[in-house]
């Protein structure tokens, strides 16, 4: 099955290449007229030598200059529309699979452990996208046309070419070297890099708390120990690089004037003309350049490389699975059979073996002590997380039969942290939807009670809320998750502590949107510290250690759980039904 799952993966970045590949071979094909053109500078220099000093002909020499400028003229042109079509091309790469990598950062924290602020796959795209802009890639085509001027320094002279030979031999192990001692340091500050942004991304989260409990500066010391580490293998991997490159470039000096000492002593023999000798200077410094500016952007090149594997193995832990048949809306049950529950990137399971059925109409509160996994069965129950074992259906079909686009209209889910988008109040409850209906976002919002709190605001429902909805209360918050839960009638709806930050105003209202769900024929699911949230609920799930301990009609399970019985729940259960603490 894993493999199968690398096929696809594989099959999907080869499309994203082969895509283009018209397009790089246009780059190969100007790369090599750019190559034959870049000639051009070595002959114009053979023939003034060989030429025309000797006849001393102004006419040839007007000549020369004239094939020898157009030709350059045209190898710039040339040079400009490479450098330009390699922009466009990493800009068209990143579009064709910033879609599928966005996906893949929705549903990565619902599969697996998180390490930095989850953003990487887009700052590896972008890492893909930079590399295939610069000259880096340019240099990668410029590689295999190096024989053609060793070639030709061979056939000016032996020693030419053995002295052209010998400085790309020397300076492909500075390539290698710079392969084996880049790896190591870039990958290190890749990784010292996501834990900065991560620290980063918590500090502006818990500001506040910082400020009010003055642990700031010691946060602050935090950061300059990652930072530090940060700045030193950047600068350990920059230096390695850096090294090389200057290396490479005296190399490549000392070559070039190394040949012209050999060409001047070939000369003084008589086996060698002043033309050939200046040409051949040129032509091995043309030779090498394609190494030097390799080395000179390896680093680039390694930190892609990088890139791109972790994306491959994003996406093979991703693969789509689109659904052939479209299935009818549910309207009559929802099932939990034998549900196991590990979270993403964990081993330890928090939800065992949980099995009950509601039908349409029903409404049920999951309560228990904290860290009983009523919050993660709610998730499992949403879609969110794929049980270990088991299956959630509705109506006879699991989830995994729907695509997310599929199901979510059919889902209302508010989470315990509540979280609303940067935009407008209409664009949260409907929840993104283009060209929403207004009716069916009036009719959300006063099933959630917030229609009048909306209207009072400045600029009603097109008030902007920001990121993460921090122009609101927290209460006001929930009460518009609440509402984004509610918008188009779904059949099942999962609040998890719906009213953790409700006045009494908005707990009547919660009481009337619970009743709503039910009265229309919807499911209700509501996870409850509070006993509140029970009041238009008839059925009650008692969860304690990942188990359900109880379930049936509300009032004869907490008639158990309230005193000594068969069921044996503990203590901290007592006192959820009772007093709302858990």
């Amino acid at each position: 099955m894993q493999q199968s799952s690398n096929d696809t993966t594989r099959m999907t970045l080869a499309k994203a290449l082969m895509s283009f590949r018209k397009a790089f071979g246009g780059v190969g094909l100007m790369t090599g007229v750019i190559n034959i053109l870049a000639l051009t500078g070595s002959f114009f220099m053979l023939q003034v030598y060989d030429r025309v000093i000797p006849s001393k002909s102004l006419p040839t020499l007007v000549g020369l200059m004239l094939v020898a400028g157009t030709m350059f003229a045209f190898q710039g042109v040339l040079e400009l529309i490479r450098s330009r079509l390699m922009v466009r091309l990493g800009a068209a790469l990143d579009g064709q699979m910033s879609g599928q990598v966005y996906s893949a950062l929705m549903r990565l924290p619902l599969r697996t452990k998180m390490n930095g602020d989850g953003l990487q796959p887009l700052r590896d795209l972008d890492q893909i996208r930079s590399f295939l802009s610069s000259a880096g890639p340019t240099a990668l085509f410029d590689l295999p046309w190096m024989p053609l001027y060793i070639g030709i320094c061979f056939l000016f002279h032996f020693w030419i070419g053995v002295t052209a030979l010998a400085g790309a031999i020397i300076l492909f192990a500075l390539t290698l070297l710079a392969e084996m001692l880049t790896r190591e340091p870039t990958k290190a500050a890749g990784q010292l890099a996501q834990g900065r942004q991560s620290l980063a991304e918590a500090t502006r989260r818990n500001n506040e708390a910082l400020q009010a409990m003055g642990f700031g500066a010691r946060m602050g010391e935090r950061w300059a120990t990652i930072n530090s580490d940060y700045l030193a293998s950047h600068a350990k991997a920059s230096d390695v690089a850096g090294t090389l490159g200057t290396v490479s470039r005296i190399l490549r000096l000392v070559l070039q004037s190394g040949i012209l000492a050999i060409g001047a002593y070939l000369v003084v023999l008589g086996q060698a003309t002043g033309g050939i000798m200046i040409a051949a200077s040129i032509m091995m410094s043309r030779a090498l350049a394609p190494i030097e500016l390799a080395i000179a952007h390896w680093k680039g090149f390694v930190s892609a490389r990088q890139s791109w594997s972790r994306l491959k193995q994003l996406l093979a832990l991703l693969p789509e699975t689109p659904v052939s048949v479209e299935l009818k809306a549910p309207q009559r049950l929802l099932s939990v059979e034998n549900v196991t529950i590990v979270p993403p990137g964990d081993r330890k399971l928090v939800v065992q073996d949980v099995n009950f059925s509601l039908e349409k109409g029903a409404g049920l509160g999951v309560i228990g002590p904290s860290a009983s996994g009523k919050s993660s069965l709610a998730r499992a129950i949403a879609g969110v997380w794929v049980p270990a074992r088991g299956t959630v259906r509705l109506d006879g079909a699991t989830l995994e039969q729907w695509t997310p686009e599929e199901l979510g209209p059919h889902i209302g889910y508010l989470p315990q942290d509540v979280q609303l988008f940067d935009g407008t109040i209409a664009e949260n409850i409907s929840r993104f939807e283009p060209d929403a209906p207004s009716d069916k976002i009036l009719k959300a919002a006063a099933a959630a009670g917030v229609h009048d709190l909306i209207v009072r605001l400045p600029e009603g429902y097109d008030t902007r809320i920001g990121e993460g909805g921090a122009g609101l209360s927290a209460g006001q918050r929930q009460r518009v998750a609440l509402a984004r839960a509610l918008y188009g009638d779904p059949f099942v709806v999962i609040l998890d502590e719906p009213n953790s930050n409700l006045d009494a105003e908005g707990e009547e209202a919660l009481m009337g949107a619970i009743q709503s769900v039910r009265s229309r024929g919807g499911i209700a699911v509501v996870v409850a510290h509070r006993p509140s949230a029970l009041a238009s609920l008839d059925l009650v799930l008692v969860m304690a250690g990942g188990r359900a301990q109880a379930f049936g009609p509300k009032n004869e399970v907490l008639g158990k759980v309230m005193r000594p019985g068969p069921v044996q729940v503990p203590l901290k259960v007592v006192a959820t039904a009772e007093e709302g603490n858990g």
